[in-house]
This record gives C-alpha cells, sequence and structure tokens, in this order.
C-alpha cells in the first residue's frame, strides 16, 4: 500500500514569525537579512516578493529594488523556539517526523489518516489549529513520496492543500513550466528551453525515451529525474535521532556551482538552519564542517566523492553568523572553482552549556550580567513604542560600519 506523505511549509517563516512579535509588520515589504555590501536577504515578505526581492539576493540589490522595504536583523533565537513549537504541534498527529529545514518538514501520516473519510477536512483543521495555536501559516503538500509531496507544497501558497497522486501527475505537473521542476536551477533551466524543453512534461518526454545521449548529458542524475518524476522516489521519513551527536544540514544544489556568488548563500542558509537548531536544544559545538560533493562522476568507484573540512574551537558555539563565516572560509581555501553539486554545513562536538561548571572571573560575570541586563530593558521599552526605535550602542557601531563597506 502506497505511504501518505505530508511536506509542511511554513511561508515566509522569518518574516512571520516578526509578524508574530509586531503585528504591525503585517502587509508591508519586509527583508530579513544584514544591511551593508556583504549582507544578503534570508526571507523576503510576500510584499516584498511582488517589488523582485527574494531569498539570497544581496541585500543592497534588494533595496534597490524596493526601497521603502524594512530591513530586520535576524532572530534565530525566536525562529527555533517557534520551529520547535511548528514541530511539537505536529507530533499530535504523528511521530513519524523529518525537519527538512527551520521551517518545513515531512511527516508520515499513513497511520495517522487511516479510517478517516474526510481526509481534506482533517488536514484543513491540521492547517488551522497551526495557525490557532502558533500563529504560523502554512502549505501543505500530500503524495506518495516526499518528492512529489514537495512539489505539492509549493504549488499553492500561502495556507495551501494540495494533493498530487501518481495518477495526477501528468495531469498537474507535466503543464507547468520547467522552472517549477524542484531539482532543475535556475542555470539549467534557460538551458533546457534552448533545447525546446519548456515544460516539466517536455522534460518527463525526454527522459522516457531512454535516449544514450540525454543519460549522458544528466549522468548518474538522470534516474533520479526520472524517479522523481515518475512518482517511484523516497517515501521514506527519516525520524532524527532524540540526543544527536551532530546537527546537520545539506542541500542539492539546482545545477552544478563552481562561483562563491551561487554556493554563498546556500551555505547562509545551512549556517541559519544549523545554529537555530543547535538552539533550539540549547547545544553548542566546537567543531563546524563543511561538506561538498564533487559534481564529477568517479566511475571507477561509482559514486560521487564527497570531501569534508573541519574547524574545532576551544568554546562551543551555535552562532549562525559564525557558522557562517568559517564555512565560507573553508569553502574559500578549499573548493573555491570546483564543481560541486551538494553542500553540507554541520555541527559537531555538541554540549549543554548549562549542566556544565563555568568559572569566570567577577568582573567577567558583571560584564555579562550588565550587558544581558540592558539587552533586557531595550527589548521592554522598545515592546511599549509603536516604532521601535532602541537599540544598544555597540550595535549601532558594528551597523555603521557593515553600511561602510
Amino acid at each position: 500500500m502506497a505511504k501518505v506523505i505530508m511536506h509542511i511549509d511554513m511561508n515566509a517563516f522569518f518574516v512571520r514569525c516578526e509578524e508574530i512579535k509586531n503585528p504591525l509588520l503585517e502587509g508591508k515589504p519586509v527583508l530579513i537579512g544584514h544591511e551593508g555590501r556583504s549582507g544578503i536577504v534570508s526571507t523576503a515578505s510576500y510584499a516584498a516578493r511582488k517589488k523582485g526581492c527574494h531569498s539570497g539576493q544581496p541585500m543592497f540589490q534588494a533595496l534597490k529594488a524596493c526601497p521603502e522595504a524594512i530591513v530586520l536583523p535576524p532572530d534565530f533565537h525566536f525562529y527555533s523556539m517557534m520551529s520547535n513549537s511548528f514541530v511539537g504541534y505536529l507530533k499530535k498527529y504523528s511521530q513519524i517526523i523529518e525537519r527538512a529545514s527551520i521551517d518545513e518538514c515531512y511527516v508520515d501520516m499513513t497511520q495517522a489518516l487511516k479510517g478517516v473519510e474526510d481526509v481534506e477536512g482533517y488536514l484543513r483543521n491540521l492547517q488551522n489549529g497551526l495557525y490557532e495555536e502558533t500563529k504560523l501559516r502554512c502549505s501543505i503538500g500530500i503524495a506518495p513520496t516526499k518528492w512529489l509531496a514537495k512539489m505539492a507544497s509549493d504549488l499553492q501558497k500561502p495556507m495551501g492543500l494540495t494533493f498530487l497522486r501518481k495518477r495526477d501527475i501528468e495531469r498537474i505537473l507535466y503543464p507547468l513550466p520547467i522552472e517549477q521542476f524542484w531539482g532543475i536551477g535556475k542555470k539549467t533551466s534557460p538551458r533546457l528551453r534552448k533545447e525546446g524543453i519548456n515544460t516539466i512534461g517536455d522534460l518527463a518526454k525526454l527522459l522516457n525515451q531512454e535516449d544514450e545521449e540525454t543519460k549522458r548529458r544528466f549522468g548518474k542524475f538522470y534516474y533520479e529525474l526520472r524517479a522523481w518524476i515518475r512518482g517511484e522516489s523516497s517515501d521514506v521519513v527519516h525520524v532524527e535521532a532524540d540526543d544527536p551527536k551532530s546537527i546537520s544540514n545539506q542541500e542539492t544544489l539546482m545545477s552544478d556551482e563552481d562561483s562563491e556568488a551561487e554556493v554563498a548563500p546556500v551555505i547562509l542558509r545551512l549556517a541559519e538552519e544549523v545554529g537555530a537548531r543547535a538552539k533550539k536544544d540549547n547545544l553548542v559545538g566546537e567543531t563546524i564542517t563543511l561538506q561538498v560533493k564533487e559534481a564529477q562522476f568517479d566511475e571507477d568507484n561509482n559514486t560521487f566523492h564527497l570531501r569534508n573540512k573541519s574547524v574545532t574551537f576551544k568554546e562551543g558555539t551555535n552562532d549562525p553568523n559564525l557558522i557562517y563565516s568559517r564555512c565560507l572560509e573553508l569553502y574559500r581555501a578549499n573548493f573555491l572553482g570546483m564543481k560541486i553539486r551538494l553542500v553540507g554545513v554541520g555541527l559537531s562536538r555538541l554540549k549543554n552549556p548549562a549542566k556544565e561548571t563555568v568559572q569566570m572571573s567577577l568582573w567577567n560575570y558583571q560584564e555579562y550580567e550588565e550587558m544581558d541586563k540592558t539587552k533586557l530593558l531595550i527589548h521592554d521599552l522598545n515592546a511599549k513604542m509603536e516604532n521601535p526605535m532602541l537599540i544598544r550602542a555597540s550595535s549601532l557601531k558594528r551597523k555603521k560600519k557593515d553600511g561602510d563597506r
């Protein structure tokens, strides 16, 4: 019997979290990220997207497209807390949950939906219940495989609910433009269009011809693509261990990449997710690892080469910015110019600082205590203002420095 896999995707998650903290932001163009020449957009609100802003875009370009956008620095502690609430809510329905990132996951709903007569009503109640309990909005895709479920959840946003059965693939997916094929990148799509492959149906027809030239062009990815589009790919939802020895996430690139401009935003996104997950579990890690998979297939070993580089510190961290900067340094030093098809970011040698005895001088203790008091005071004052304006002087200095680059 086919499994029932649900892919649930939070709609503009980072922005929505900020709207929950400050409802006055709703409906406005909001960009999550850091200003300055080196800043990158993590998430854009739907209003900002209409102006041409998108995740992974340099912040200065986004502000050119939408000068009136409100730029907010990411609050990973709050995002991880909301992510935890979101997953905790889903556990009321199924314990078989695989986090794909901080704002999306796969859920095996096979047992949960067994005997349910009104499946659509059941899932609408799940969706609406999540909003009532957490104020988070989501889109849901239901399918027999993880890839199809992911495709389905992307079809209707926000607050969409889409069923995609194998028998519906030709009717629903084939007419879609090739750019909507999850796994086909922005560089590959134009190349395919030049060859007359304009829709997912065109690609399916090409893959089903069993042409040797097509197999050669796509390499081992040919069989993966064909399995996806036929509804024959993985339906296994991997449940994460309760006490992980490491926290990691990886992403297959939409096309083989060899430039920092394409790889850096992926590293940033993965670093943010890993840092948020570590913070959620109150963990810090002493070792940061960057993993890449080479695009070149090794015929002798019948595999793609996976390569890892790590850096270890005396003090553990879960700071996404530090994880990102160290991984970017590892990329530049070891993999810049190499064509890669997958990037992974990991945090290991984990520990819970709250469970360890930390010796600190009186001076340091007072310094950290005063810093915390200052943060709390600013937070309380801003909460009482209609338009929060207060920040710490040290943050202002950093902001000016970033803006001067």
